[in-house]
């Protein structure tokens, strides 16, 4: 919340902060940093004969005639024209007396707004209307802010405006680095970019290549590399137990798996044991892509934690995910006499508080779950290591949550989710990445076949074929129930549907919203091969191993992100049988949709999808800023700005080491309200 100083400077009101807080708004300088979205251009006015339609536009005119209509609805209608004597027609569903009294007849106003075609002529529905002879015309673009219901557009440019007039604008970096990176002052981009000269046009505004937009997006990408590099050297000065196990339980579980690991995951357990014998917390991504064995290397980290003495945590996303982990920890550690705890939102209180209380008393080995591990009644003995799977999809908060149940503890994130280079430089200075490489021997390459779904049928008849094949399938759909708006055959729909059209067949249905027990009792019979087909939403997109699951039939795939198809699409695959995934989706398809298709039909190697998925999507989804509501890149975009990223990378250590007061100064502007996140 904004600081009652700050709120006082700046005349606003506790309400107003309130609804500030909404857009991560806390300080003046987020204020001066709260960019347009768009620009209106009401620097001039058009005549009504030449104004554009579907375009915002100002037009002049003298009001002919005002009305009150009560059908089809209530709406005051007005009728202007302009000195060509050109008519166009406003109205209002929403208006206040004072509306008719500013619209009265004989009144020469401005509109401001679209023009559309309307049933009684061209109109424009809730202009911004100005007094035309009280009133000059601005010097500047009028800009317009993301803004939150309450919070209207002028009062927030007063705002603005307030803060740019109060705070010191001076610049944080020194003159001859400006120079030598040949960017603009701060104060005069700032001022640009919230009141654009009319000469300059919407696209030099909106593409980021103007010199205004350059500047700030150098300063973010400096901040982020700044805060990443001071992270790195608190967590290396700070103090951790150092994990060293003696080896005997990995050892044993080792030895009892009917596979040997492959050289990449040698590697990278031996990077994560290196990593657990140091003195200062570890914090380490595992990357590897669907099906490349990063559960048995997060379970040998575990084992070394567990032979020093300490517990460890597994959180994962969703209660199918985490279930598969509890059920596969427990398989594999329940042998070499450790307790797994298991702990979800669904789990009912009996049960929970038991587990509590064994987590609590350090009986717990290891304890798998979900969201409810980072509640505050949840406290560990002697916690150690944290290993949360599917990183990008918690928040940053939830992930801080979690970490801080413990004292300078061990981190592990796991992602099949791979992150392309220039992101992992931007985001994760502070972060050692290892990457498994290599798939097991024994998978099999899956086709891919994108099938309109008007051939519906044929994909039913090669589901049949592989069921009789003693093989099984996946069936995805999207929605759990109809959605007028989307329209998307759901997964109760298909069941029927696909019952009736393969009636020899066993066919099950799983979903978000079914009961745990009822979840996991679907799964356990679809994974011993009780069940032909398995009909699912996307909460099978991760975890889920099926070796005799062949096929896989994704429902509206054009619906889908690229990351959910190549997790879907890696479900299968995962015994000797040749698999198969079928991309059924229906036209017109957009653009995006045909990207996304074209991309995931030509390409299995995960890095190559995410780096085209960055490319679509933008980062934020990898970093799991995006459920935070803490942005962590507002202006600049890693695709299009790596050699602005490159410049701030460079820059960093070298401000870190010869200028900290301004490495003070810098975070404090940008970053000042978010570095609780910075290091997570």
């Amino acid at each position: 919340m904004m600081p009652t100083e700050t709120q006082k400077q700046l005349k606003i009101t506790e309400n107003a902060a309130k609804k500030l807080a909404k857009l991560n708004i806390q300080t003046a300088w987020d204020l001066a940093l709260h960019l347009p979205l768009r620009y209106e251009d009401e620097t001039h006015v058009m005549p009504i004969a030449d104004a554009p339609l579907g375009v915002p536009c100002q037009v002049e005119g003298t009001v002919l005639f005002q009305e009150v209509q009560f059908r089809p609805r209530r709406q005051l209608v007005v009728r202007i024209a302009d000195h060509s004597g050109s008519v166009l027609h406003l109205r209002f569903i929403h208006f206040y007396p004072s509306h008719q009294k500013q619209l009265a007849e004989g009144k020469r106003i401005r509109a401001v707004g679209e023009i559309k075609h309307g049933f009684f002529g061209d109109e424009m529905i809730h202009p911004k209307i100005r007094d035309a002879e009280n009133s000059g015309l601005a010097e500047s673009l009028t800009p317009v802010y993301p803004t939150v219901n309450g919070l209207t557009q002028p009062n927030l440019r007063r705002m603005i405006q307030t803060a740019l007039d109060s705070l010191p604008l001076h610049d944080t970096l020194p003159d001859d680095l400006l120079g030598r990176l040949n960017l603009p002052h701060l104060a005069e981009s700032l001022r640009l970019l919230h009141a654009p000269p009319p000469e300059l046009t919407v696209q030099q505004l909106s593409d980021g290549t103007l010199p205004a937009w350059q500047r700030l997006k150098f300063d973010e990408l400096l901040a982020q590399q700044l805060s990443m590099r001071l992270a790195r050297q608190k967590r290396i000065s700070g103090e951790a137990k150092p994990l060293n196990g003696d080896g005997s339980l990995s050892l044993r579980l080792l030895n009892a798996l009917p596979f040997a690991l492959t050289q990449a995951q040698q590697r990278v357990v031996g990077e994560i044991r290196a990593d657990l014998a140091h003195t200062y917390p570890m914090h380490r991504l595992l990357q590897g892509d669907v099906g490349s064995g990063k559960t048995i290397v997060a379970a040998l980290a575990a084992l070394t934690a567990i032979e020093a003495d300490t517990q460890v945590a597994v959180m994962a996303p969703t209660e199918i995910l985490a279930e598969q982990h509890f059920i596969k920890f427990k398989q594999w550690f329940e042998p070499l006499g450790l307790n797994v705890a298991w702990l979800s939102g669904s789990q009912r209180k009996k049960a929970k508080d038991q587990n509590k209380t064994a987590v609590s008393d350090g009986l717990a080995h290891i304890t798998v779950g979900t969201h409810a591990l980072f509640q505050d009644d949840v406290q560990f003995h002697n916690l150690g290591l944290v290993i949360v799977d599917e990183q990008h999809r918690f928040g940053v908060a939830q992930r801080l949550a979690l970490k801080n149940k413990g004292c300078d503890v061990h981190q592990l994130m796991m992602s099949a989710t791979p992150i392309p280079r220039t992101l992992a430089m931007s985001f994760f200075a502070d972060l050692d990445v290892s990457v498994i490489d290599e798939l097991p021997p024994n998978r099999t390459p899956i086709k891919t076949r994108l099938v309109n779904s008007a051939r519906r049928a044929e994909v039913e008849g090669f589901v049949l074929a592989t069921c009789r094949k003693g093989q099984q399938a996946y069936w995805v759909c999207p929605l759990i129930e109809e959605s007028e708006t989307l329209q998307l055959q759901t997964a109760t729909d298909t069941l029927a549907v696909l019952q009736q059209a393969l009636p020899e067949l066993k066919i099950g249905l799983v979903h978000g919203r079914m009961k745990a027990a009822e979840k996991a009792g679907i799964m356990s019979e679809f994974s011993a091969g009780r069940l032909n087909v398995l009909v699912a939403t996307t909460v099978i997109e991760v975890g889920v191993d099926v070796p005799n699951a062949s096929l896989m039939v994704i429902e509206h795939a054009e619906r889908m992100g690229l990351a959910q198809l190549h997790q879907l699409r890696g479900r299968v695959g995962r015994g000797a049988a040749a698999s198969a995934c079928v991309l059924l989706f229906s036209e017109p398809l957009s653009e995006l949709a045909k990207a996304r298709l074209k991309v995931i039909y030509e390409h299995t190697d995960g890095f190559e999808i995410a780096r085209q998925d960055l490319n679509i999507r933008g980062p934020g989804e990898f970093l799991g800023a995006r459920q935070s509501g803490v942005p962590m890149l507002r202006f600049a975009n890693l695709e299009e700005d790596l050699q602005l990223l490159e410049k701030a990378r460079e820059l960093a250590p070298q401000l870190i080491d010869h200028h900290p007061a301004t490495v003070t100064a810098h975070l404090n502007r940008w970053l000042a309200s978010r570095e609780s996140y910075l290091g997570v």
